[in-house]
């Protein structure tokens, strides 16, 4: 699965467009307040356990716009928006968001 945010993939024509498809996460309040506990791991005002769940919850997006896309018959998703919101009472969740056109991609 090729996955790009640009609206064309170099040296391939896009030969069939099957639609926008997207990828949600949404990160609850237990995982910040796992994070917060390890603090201790911020070094150099970088936090590795709030990087490595945004990190997860990014991937999982990304899992879940390839299915969609493979489903629909593409092999690749052009255009992808990544988009982080917080959400929920008092912004104790988070989402990440991603969106594209599922295409199919030929050499």
């Amino acid at each position: 699965m090729i996955l790009t945010t640009t609206p064309s993939i170099e040296g391939r024509t896009i030969d069939r467009y099957h639609g926008v498809v997207t990828g949600e996460v949404i990160i609850g309040a237990n995982i910040f307040r796992d994070l917060f506990a390890g603090i201790r791991d911020i070094v150099g005002g970088r936090s590795g356990g709030y990087e490595r769940a945004l990190g997860d919850a990014r991937e999982e997006a990304f899992k879940e716009l390839s299915a969609k896309a493979t489903d629909l018959g593409g092999n690749a998703v052009v255009g992808i928006d990544i988009d982080y919101e917080v959400i929920g009472e008092r912004g104790s969740m988070l989402m990440v968001s991603v969106s594209g056109t599922a295409v199919t991609a030929g050499g």
